[in-house]
């Protein structure tokens, strides 16, 4: 081979090379532009998938709360009954009953995450978990207090399912 010959070789091997390099870099463009793309997919889909779960459990608590509401009157009319209960002895057989069946159903709200809105009179009125069912004047309490719980209130979680109904003094 003659030295011309070697030189036009190695041109032409230095142009392949070079077009080699061009080539390995675009593809290598190319597949960084995939994975990037590969991960904002992921990324969208955790987020969708995140947000999916959290929708169906704000709408299992929504329904939970609304087939709680259904049983509150229950609830309300047991513990009357136990308010106005016979002092008969023989009825107690019969008011050990009504008050194991409270209990139970309490307990089973209690296992559900629904809890009692926990008021007494002299609490102050809180038109967020509570009804004024009167404004009245009373001279055992100040305004805005509460004198009488007239329905309990109940919430799931921090989403009230009844707002208690109280009479309030002013």
């Amino acid at each position: 081979m003659t030295d011309d010959d070697k030189k036009t070789s190695e041109v032409e091997e230095n142009n392949e090379n070079t077009a080699l390099e061009t080539q390995l870099s675009e593809l290598q463009a190319r597949a960084d532009e995939y994975l990037d793309s590969l991960q904002r997919e992921r990324a969208s889909f955790a987020n969708y998938k995140r947000r999916i779960d959290q929708e169906n459990t704000a709408m299992a608590e929504r329904l939970l709360g609304e087939h709680v509401r259904i049983f509150l009157p229950v609830v309300d009319d047991l513990e009357r009954a136990l308010e106005h209960a016979p002092a008969d002895p023989d009825c107690a057989n019969w008011i050990a009953g009504v008050e194991l069946i409270l209990k139970k159903l309490l307990s089973t709200l209690e296992k559900q995450n629904v809890t009692v809105i926990d008021l007494k009179p002299g609490d102050l009125f809180d038109p967020n978990n509570q009804e004024a069912v009167t404004h009245e004047e009373n001279e055992n309490y100040t305004d805005g207090q509460i004198i009488e719980v007239v329905q309990t209130g109940y919430q799931l979680k921090e989403r009230i399912i009844r707002p208690a109904l109280v009479r309030v003094a002013k």
